[in-house]
């Protein structure tokens, strides 16, 4: 595997498109040197492409399209190694680049087509379609070598870029591609053609990332490493209450500041322009606005929120809208012999992502090019339309490097500022820059939830009956309110994870929602991060209520699904449950995950230090079906695992009359170094369709911890992050 070009670079000649023959192949491409783009631009000179996702070089190279953004999750390797699976390719001959933002070519089916990454969908989403586009590129290569040969297709087989006759003689696709030409209709596949498990020979191994080697050595570019000539940076001053627009604007202050070319009002804010960025941001500061005073977020206050979304929840009358009913849960639940009920709250915590937000964006006439690292190039395309007023066909979005996304990129705020900055500027690059006090307090936050569930037993203790009552800001409602109007209100976002795979079939989920004003958004494992903290302590009280253990509880209400049973049985044998000699004063907490169609089991070893939980060790164990790179999958999990301790533990945002009360690092505390446990991971590959895996280790780590401290001291921790214990 070649090393991956840079994805970015400040140079435009090094930035280009690679035509394939018959203009099959468009693929964006970074880091060609002067000869290797007049070459790859020359009629006929691009290689051969088979389809649109690959680009076969004279030379032996074979190019993949990696149609995701990479942050960090490995997608840069996963999504062309399942091109290159299929179609046996020499994964040392192969080159990534990024692919255009072309939803009609290369999005995902999972997201309704659009091309946007994030939920765990982007292998659950490409993994068909990437595969059958392989296959059908190696159907190309065999028929033309087949017709090259003189031989019948039937004689060919294919191994690390070369067809091979079963007489001897063999082709390499570089040879191959030399004579081939596209057919006038591509060989139909269907997935009866896709290799089975047992032949894979680069799904399940471990091959390094593509992204990693730059990244190590500082040269990966970002979308703030942006540069083009004559650009100009910008920052914006917005209300310190979300949902105000500037009233009057005194900016003279501001345009006084030596090196400021602008300062363009925005519907939201005020934006100045200047010849460096730390420049805009000293004018920025001297602005003086008086702020419009109508904002709903105006009189929230944390502490009064949280008291109303739990009474809330607890009000049995307010029915919501029904999520999932299933069976008669009030008829289960009434009938019981005994019932278990609590209230869980989580707060509204930020994303934190290492790389601020930033966007660079050029208009000329009436077209704007946008240089964004975000999560969603149609989100982009659709921001910048709606903002700026630019025909979605004018738009066109180039996806950096991402320096942490979580959630945060799928929107594209950052991008409308860079947008109207650039329209009152054309011809002009502009580069906006969001200061860390910006992202902290005018984020997409993980919403507040109060949560109320009720679960029934029987006589023998098996559980009869579940309700689960959710109270939360909308996410669908606010980004995308027609989907979310035709779904019946129902907020998947929000509610992802209150779906189970326990055999528990009078089931029956509310879901009550708020419009506060304060912006809740996508955050890493959105839903389940407290949904299932909530079904996982309540699951937990209940076996040890009925004097059951809690893994053999669970494992009764897996007796359907025997691969959720696995890996509970795998952590239990990680973690010598019921038989691990622990330290004084140290417990083991137990739960489980079925989130994003991959089955997860937690063990956490935890003390108390200073009233505080102190995790010391976890165990997971995961099946996500079939595995791409279970290294990289190990690492998903150990991430994670840190992101989730550190909510766990110590995130939140306080709003007081609608202002954020933590504004940077300083105020907003999450994980230290010394608080890191170590964390072991046992990859259990099956074959199934993958499911998602980079949210997978969080959800079950805080209920989990919540267990372990019940067993240690009897008290059930119901509020995230935790309180004192």
């Amino acid at each position: 595997m070649k090393t991956m070009n840079t994805p970015l670079t400040p140079s435009v000649s090094r930035r280009s498109f690679i035509l394939g023959s018959g203009g099959l192949a468009l693929g964006l491409s970074f880091g060609l040197t002067q000869t290797e783009l007049a070459l790859a631009q020359a009629p006929g000179a691009g290689g051969f492409a088979p389809n649109s996702w690959i680009n076969i070089g004279l030379d032996g190279v074979v190019t993949l399209m990696s149609p995701a953004s990479e942050m960090g999750q490995g997608t840069m390797t996963a999504m062309p190694m399942l091109l290159a699976e299929e179609m046996d390719l020499d994964w040392s001959q192969v080159r990534v680049v990024q692919s255009p933002s072309d939803p009609k070519r290369f999005g995902n089916p999972r997201f309704g087509g659009g091309m946007t990454t994030g939920a765990s969908r982007t292998v659950q989403g490409y993994y068909e379609p990437l595969r059958l586009a392989g296959a059908q590129a190696r159907l190309v290569m065999v028929n033309a070598a087949a017709q090259a040969m003189g031989v019948p297709a039937g004689e060919l087989r294919t191994e690390a870029s070369r067809v091979i006759h079963s007489g001897g003689r063999s082709m390499s696709y570089a040879d191959i591609a030399k004579v081939a030409t596209v057919p006038a209709e591509l060989p139909k596949v269907d997935k009866s053609m896709l290799k089975p498990m047992a032949q894979f020979r680069l799904i399940g191994k471990d091959i390094p990332r593509v992204d990693v080697p730059s990244k190590s050595s500082g040269q990966a570019l970002y979308g703030i490493d942006q540069r083009l000539p004559g650009m100009l940076w910008a920052s914006v001053l917005r209300a310190p209450v979300q949902g105000e627009t500037p009233e009057s604007v005194d900016d003279s202050a501001a345009r006084a500041v030596a090196g400021v070319k602008n300062v363009v009002r925005l519907p939201y804010g005020v934006a100045v322009v200047a010849d460096s960025f730390y420049t805009a941001k000293v004018a920025r500061d001297k602005l003086k606005v008086v702020w419009s005073q109508k904002s709903k977020a105006r009189v929230q206050y944390t502490d009064q929120m949280r008291v109303e979304y739990t009474k809330r929840a607890e009000d049995l009358n307010d029915k919501g809208v029904a999520f999932i009913a299933h069976g008669d849960a009030a008829k289960q639940l009434a009938g019981a012999t005994r019932t278990f009920s609590a209230t869980y709250t989580s707060e509204m915590v930020s994303h934190i992502c290492l790389e601020p937000m930033n966007c660079t964006a050029r208009v000329d006439g009436d077209k704007i090019e946008v240089w964004a690292p975000a999560q969603s190039a149609s989100f982009v395309t659709g921001t910048v339309a709606g903002a700026a007023g630019f025909k979605p066909e004018n738009i066109k979005v180039n996806i950096t490097l991402l320096g942490g996304g979580f959630g945060r990129r799928v929107e594209a705020d950052y991008s409308a500022d860079a947008a109207l900055v650039a329209k009152a500027m054309p011809g002009t690059p502009i580069q906006v820059i969001w200061t860390r006090e910006d992202d902290i307090v005018h984020d997409k936050y993980r919403p507040m939830t109060g949560q109320h569930l009720v679960a029934g037993v029987d006589a023998q203790g098996k559980l009869v009956g579940l309700l689960h009552r959710v109270v939360s800001e909308g996410i669908y409602s606010r980004v995308v309110p027609p989907a979310f109007k035709a779904a019946g209100g129902k907020d998947a976002p929000v509610m992802e994870g209150t779906e189970i795979t326990y055999d528990i079939p009078d089931h029956s989920v509310q879901f009550m929602i708020e419009e506060r004003g304060i912006q809740a958004g996508f955050w890493r494992a959105v839903g389940p991060g407290y949904t299932k903290f909530a079904i996982e302590t309540l699951i937990d009280e209940v076996a040890r209520g009925v004097k059951a253990d809690p893994l053999a509880y669970r494992m009764d209400l897996l007796k359907k699904h025997p691969r959720g049973q696995a890996v509970l049985k795998a952590v239990a044998d990680m973690s010598q449950w019921g038989k691990a000699k622990l330290p004084k004063g140290h417990a083991l907490g137990l739960a489980f995950s079925d989130a994003w169609n991959t089955y997860c089991g937690m063990v956490v070893q935890v003390s108390i230090a200073n009233g505080r939980p102190k995790v010391h060790k976890v165990w997971t164990a995961v099946d996500c079906g079939h595995a791409l790179q279970p290294q990289n999958i190990q690492a998903q999990i150990e991430g994670s695992v840190i992101f989730g301790l550190s909510a766990a533990l110590h995130e939140h945002m306080d709003f007081r009359a609608g202002e954020p009360q933590q504004t940077n690092l300083n105020k907003y505390q999450v994980l230290r170094a010394n608080e890191t446990p170590e964390v072991m991971v046992k990859v259990m590959p099956t074959d199934n369709h993958p499911g998602g895996i980079g949210e997978v280790g969080l959800p079950p780590l805080a209920p989990a911890i919540a267990n372990a401290i019940a067993t240690l001291n009897g008290k059930r921790l119901r509020a995230l992050p935790f309180p004192m214990v």
